[in-house]
């Protein structure tokens, strides 16, 4: 089944986020990640106010998000976002297909 990266994030600094923005999506498409979902528009309807960034990342499969998560690629793009945003991420198996 297929599983999603859920993150909420809240950028401080645009200028130096950007460098997270340039080298994460590489690390994405080495586990198959497809972005589904990336800052567009989005309004809170429950639960905490609305993040400035929400994004939607879809894999194969739940290992392959986890795996993603902790390669070294995308441990190395988190270190430029770490300092200049604040990020709530989780990985969600998705359901079958009916």
């Amino acid at each position: 089944m297929k599983a999603y990266w859920i993150a909420h994030v809240d950028v401080t600094d645009p200028d130096q986020y950007s460098h997270y923005t340039q080298r994460a999506p590489a690390a994405f498409a080495l586990y198959g990640g497809r972005i589904l979902a990336r800052g567009g528009r989005s309004e809170a309807m429950e639960g905490r106010q609305t993040p400035q960034r929400s994004v939607v990342i879809e894999f194969e499969s739940y290992e392959k998000a986890v795996a993603c998560y902790h390669s070294a690629a995308y441990q190395e793009a988190k270190s430029y976002r770490e300092e200049w945003a604040k990020a709530e991420i989780i990985i969600v198996e998705g359901i079958a297909p009916i």
